[in-house]
């Protein structure tokens, strides 16, 4: 059963047995990850940049203002895991759309929480707008189902720049969508979540029309069939699959302390400027130009992972996520550029960390189970970062931000012995990856 209506078993096994139409399907899938991608970064950072202060508003608390972040993180936790399964067993043109329907749903419970002054809706929306994030992130994947070994680290990079296209149109927004939702009687700050529900919808619907036939399908297809040709001793599919298992783990662990350091530097910046007299200009345009260097970058990382290697630039990461640590607890406290440097790095080495890894991922996946592996992960990501951000405040309240950000630099180090390790154990695997590309 191939699960994607409008194409028959005959069909998919027509683009399976054809090199030329795999690749026109795998051009064009990267063309429309790229249009539903921008449409996901709106949805995304549109309701995150007012969640905080739509709860404050509603709650009258400032110590609920941390509430929406931490539902909307669980709420993404949660949805990775349900729409990697989902799409591993109807494609991702389902998985994708399902999610990003889901987040738009959310957006719009969050639109009535704010007509009614309903708090417990307002929990419940955000919990279910966590989808749109997890499908975002779930999408930088689908680019990869199609693309050869060297072409994967570019698919990723082409999924987290087109996401920024979006990203940054949402926030600068929130004035104009502030406006309109008065206007039709929504408060100022359910205005970004009426652009939020709209983006993620056109998300949605652009995969669901358009990634037609789906390529994860396709590549479950043509790995069947390659299965079935598959004359390889039972030691040496004992051995490529030990070298599976130990690539799931570096890539993870590559993405996991990343994301730990990242969001860890990251969510006390804020709260370090403004006790040192910063304005919220300031702070503004620190935030920024990170998540600039978070995912501009990408076009650049994903053809150096591509070119020189996984490892090394997960190493890479490493390094320039310890440099990032260094220069952050240097900072003079009135030191707007050398925190503008600091915290630059800091996006560069997650970039740099996120697509060596999910490269790593995709290396070591079969796709017969690559969505649900990949979902499972996923997962990972986001309870790490929100465990990152849970443990920032406690380290600076009984310490400091210098002493946060020497941390976190000295964990980013982890990333060198774990892929030093790697590379020791892999050496005994290659004769039967040898065999295996030989045959």
């Amino acid at each position: 059963m191939t699960h994607d209506p409008g194409f028959t078993d005959h069909t998919i096994r027509h683009y399976a047995d054809s090199p030329d139409m795999q690749k026109k399907l795998y051009k064009r899938s990267l063309l429309i990850i790229v249009l539903s991608q921008i449409f996901g970064g709106a949805g995304l950072a549109s309701g995150v940049t007012v969640g905080a202060l739509l709860a404050q508003e509603m709650l009258g608390k400032e110590s609920f203002a941390g509430v929406p972040t931490a539902l909307f993180t669980l709420g993404s936790a949660a949805a990775a895991l349900l729409v990697g399964r989902f799409s591993e067993r109807y494609g991702r043109r389902l998985g994708l759309s399902t999610g990003f329907f889901a987040g738009g749903l959310g957006a719009l419970g969050v639109i009535w929480a704010a007509v009614t002054n309903n708090v417990a809706l307002l929990f419940l929306s955000l919990l279910i707008y966590g989808a749109g994030s997890a499908t975002n992130m779930q999408a930088r994947y689908a680019g990869t189902d199609l693309a050869m070994p060297n072409q994967r680290a570019k698919a990723v990079s082409i999924a987290m720049v087109s996401t920024t296209l979006g990203a940054v149109a949402g926030p600068a927004m929130v004035d104009m969508t502030g406006d309109f939702a008065v206007s039709v009687g929504v408060p100022a700050l359910g205005g970004p979540f009426i652009l939020a529900a709209a983006a993620y919808t056109l998300a949605g619907l652009v995969f669901f029309i358009f990634l037609r036939p789906d390529p994860y399908i396709v590549a479950k297809a043509i790995s069947a069939a390659q299965q079935s040709r598959d004359r390889r001793t039972d030691e040496e599919r004992t051995t490529v699959h030990t070298s599976s298992n130990r690539g799931l783990v570096i890539g993870a662990t590559v993405m996991i302390l990343t994301q730990i350091v990242m969001i860890a530097i990251m969510t006390m910046t804020p709260v370090h400027m403004k006790h040192h007299g910063h304005s919220l200009g300031d702070v503004g345009l620190v935030i920024g130009v990170h998540i600039g260097s978070m995912y501009l970058p990408s076009l650049l990382t994903g053809a150096l992972v591509d070119k020189i290697g996984r490892e090394a630039m997960s190493i890479a990461s490493g390094g320039v996520l310890l440099l990032a640590g260094v220069v952050a607890a240097a900072a003079p406290p009135d030191s707007l550029a050398v925190l503008l440097i600091a915290l630059s790095l800091l996006g560069i080495g997650w970039n740099f960390g996120l697509i060596s890894g999910t490269a790593i991922i995709v290396d070591s996946t079969d796709p017969a189970t690559r969505a649900k592996t990949q979902g499972t992960i996923d997962v990972l990501i986001a309870l790490s970062g929100a465990s990152g951000g849970a443990l920032s405040g406690m380290v600076v309240a009984h310490s400091s931000y210098a002493t946060l950000s020497l941390a976190g630099g000295g964990l980013a180090l982890l990333l060198i012995p774990v892929l030093i390790w790697s590379r020791r154990t892999s050496r005994a695997a290659a004769p039967a990856q040898d065999k295996q590309l030989e045959s």
